[in-house]
């Protein structure tokens, strides 16, 4: 068996007791074994993200944000313009009083678009960015 590390992490109480809730539901046994998981999935799908390869792929950047926090829609169009070359087509969807789900499609190298759905995702107001890519 391999070592095993222990770390400590924080979390707001209201997403610990969603996440609770959904371990129970899907009978993990453990918080440990399930945030585990979760950290592997996060690892795997964003290691191909990473690595500089000049490979061209395709896929959908897509991201839940804020719309009420200051100036975000304007600097997520900024860089999406910024990348135009990258970005073939968006959706725009209102999911709630403030929430907005867009999905961005893009085309280009790997590089290129993990840099995109990095500059995205570290803007203050959105909430979640999930990327998924195809080699083409």
């Amino acid at each position: 068996m391999s070592k095993i590390t222990r770390v400590g992490v924080t979390f707001p109480p209201e997403l610990l007791k969603d996440f609770d809730a959904i371990i129970d539901k899907m009978g993990y046994e453990s918080r440990s074994k399930a945030i585990q998981d979760a950290v592997r999935l996060f690892v795997s799908e964003r290691k191909w993200l990473q690595e500089e390869k000049n490979t061209p792929q395709t896929g959908v950047l897509l991201m839940v944000y804020d719309h009420d926090v200051r100036d975000l829609e304007s600097n997520l169009t900024e860089v999406q313009h910024h990348h135009s070359d990258l970005v073939t087509s968006t959706l725009h969807i209102h999911i709630g009083e403030r929430d907005c789900l867009e999905a961005i499609a893009v085309k280009g190298k790997a590089k290129e678009i993990r840099h995109l759905s990095d500059e995205l995702a570290t803007k203050r107001g959105v909430k979640i960015l999930k990327t998924v890519v195809v080699s083409v």
